[in-house]
């Protein structure tokens, strides 16, 4: 491995592939050798017709074929679409929500704000929503995305340009299947399971005048809320891998791992799994929103208060997009980080850059960037922390009573669903998220402009 800079690294091309750049300190390197990230970027790197180099991003860790924290990217016209290289979780993401008000006006309140929007917001594996939706609702929600929110009262439809594709992608419903509609209609505005959330913060700290151009000053409150396509979205990436595997061949593919398989993107195959990609995609955008709309309810009867919403942002996920080239970019664990004058954000960004939205984990800070545009890394960014440590290992290795009990010591309230989450999601299990957005910031890809403390968290 090479060494481009401090924090920029490069595996050189292996068996006709392309090199392998990965943003990284020293320490944080140190644990993408501890499992396959880095072997699994280089089979990445072997695909057909991919581009000049795929990125590693800090918070990346082993996934199932691509690692978590992938970006790698093909021809539009000649290039292939591999499920794995967007996950099971399709367009799993994180929103930011901004209130008027400050930490001093929810002091007081804050246990039982974590108790109402755990009520108000099911969670946990299998949750099951609130809404009574029919399968004409939901087939409107998959082909539609947010438009149906607006038409329904779950969203403000000047808010939609603050959401990435501004919450819909055109598609069809045609090539979904009964199972995954079935998983999917009962699941609209519900957290799930995992490191998924609902959490109040507070703004600790700003750091450009950027801050004050995104609507954030300290102490503010502000809600982010982290979520994705629940089965729905589970069950099209399982669906389509296994239909693709026993077809590499005939795509003249030599594909033998079946997290790697991919289709040609003008094929039958890989328009068909596009098209339900982008079904889960809307769902995805919805499911963030009606749990919004759901948390906005309690703070709108608590304080009067509603919410403006900074941005919404997608972290798994295959579109294309011009970089010099049309091309197909794969995030899985990664987002957009499109800098200014990207047609694609809004004209109240266009100055300044995207808002990037890096969640840490329940008990350290998250954080709000905006991108620079980075030509490298497709205009990608990180999207989170990144495990150090698997949920079972986590689930041996800490004590969730300990944990609950640390946490409130610090001021923060936290509530799941599930007794083993605590442990599963225990800060420690996660890299130092401060030295993940260090990476960033000095790899030219984002700059800061507001760290954002946990103060409650409403977990699956």
């Amino acid at each position: 491995m090479k060494q481009i800079s401090e924090v920029v690294w490069e595996l050189p091309p292996e068996n006709g592939g392309v090199p392998v750049k990965v943003y990284a300190s020293e320490i944080l390197l140190k644990n993408m050798q501890r499992d396959r990230t880095l072997l699994q970027a280089r089979n990445v790197a072997k695909l057909p017709n991919v581009l000049p180099c795929v990125s590693v991003m800090p918070d990346g860790h082993e996934g199932y074929g691509f690692p978590i924290g992938g970006v790698a990217a093909f021809p539009a016209e000649s290039g292939i679409v591999s499920p794995g290289g967007i996950g099971y979780d399709i367009n799993c993401g994180v929103r930011l929500l901004k209130t008027n008000l400050v930490f001093e006006d929810i002091k007081s309140e804050l246990p039982s704000l974590v108790n109402e929007i755990f009520k108000e917001v099911p969670c946990g594996l299998g949750s099951e929503g609130r809404l009574n939706l029919t399968k004409k609702d939901f087939i409107e929600i998959s082909t539609s995305g947010l438009k149906w929110s607006v038409d329904n009262g779950y969203a403000k439809k000047s808010e939609t340009k603050f959401v990435e594709e501004k919450g819909s992608m055109e598609t069809t419903h045609s090539n979904l299947s009964q199972k995954s509609i079935s998983r999917g209609i009962k699941q609209i505005g519900t957290l799930g399971a995992g490191n998924h959330f609902v959490e109040i913060q507070r703004v600790e700290s700003t750091f450009s005048p950027i801050a004050e151009k995104f609507g954030l000053s300290e102490n503010q409150i502000v809600i982010m809320v982290h979520t994705g396509s629940r089965g729905f979205g589970h069950q099209i990436a399982s669906e389509h891998i296994t239909s693709l595997f026993p077809k590499q061949k005939k795509f003249g593919f030599n594909i033998n791992e079946k997290e790697l398989v991919a289709a040609p993107l003008n094929s039958k195959e890989g328009q068909e799994y596009l098209s339900s990609m982008k079904c889960a995609v809307n769902f995805a955008f919805t499911n963030r929103q009606v749990i919004s709309h759901f948390v906005e309810r309690i703070f709108e009867k608590k304080f009067g208060e509603t919410f403006s919403l900074l941005y919404d942002v997608t972290h798994n996920i295959g579109k294309f997009e011009k970089h010099g080239e049309n091309v197909f970019v794969h995030r899985k664990g990664a987002t957009r980080a499109f800098g200014p004058g990207r047609k694609e954000i809004p004209l109240k960004y266009q100055k300044t850059g995207q808002p990037v939205l890096i969640p840490g984990s329940m008990g350290t800070s998250s954080y709000v960037l905006f991108g620079k545009g980075n030509k490298d890394t497709f205009e990608s960014s990180c999207h989170g922390a990144g495990r150090i440590l698997s949920r079972s290992k986590a689930k041996k290795s800490f004590d969730r009573q300990e944990i609950k009990t640390k946490l409130k010591k610090q001021g923060i309230f936290v509530k799941s669903k599930s007794s083993s989450t605590l442990s599963e999601e225990a800060p420690r299990a996660y890299k130092d998220v401060d030295e993940v957005v260090k990476v960033i910031e000095k790899a030219n890809i984002c700059g800061l402009v507001a760290r954002l403390k946990p103060l409650g968290v409403v977990k699956g």
